[in-house]
């Protein structure tokens, strides 16, 4: 019984949203899924998938939270120009 986690940001995809909408999840459970029946033969239906969102406080890299290092990276680009 394969059990696949994906962490997607919880920012959302499109201009005005704030997550990623139920449809968007719903693809990814699907893929995940046939993804692990394509490829080492597990049924669908014995293949769990669990999407989490992570608010962007939650997490980072480069040694800071998520949304200051892209102000970071932003400068950088911005005085680069």
């Amino acid at each position: 019984m394969p059990i696949v986690k994906i962490q997607v940001t919880r920012e959302g995809t499109a201009p005005g949203a704030s997550s990623t909408t139920r449809e968007q999840k719903a693809a990814l459970i699907k893929g995940a899924s046939e993804l692990l029946r394509d490829v080492l033969g597990k049924p669908m239906d014995s293949t769990f998938v669990i999407v989490e969102e992570v608010d962007t406080d939650n997490w980072g890299w480069g040694g800071l939270p998520a949304l200051e290092y892209r102000k970071k990276l932003a400068a950088v680009a911005s005085s680069s120009r």
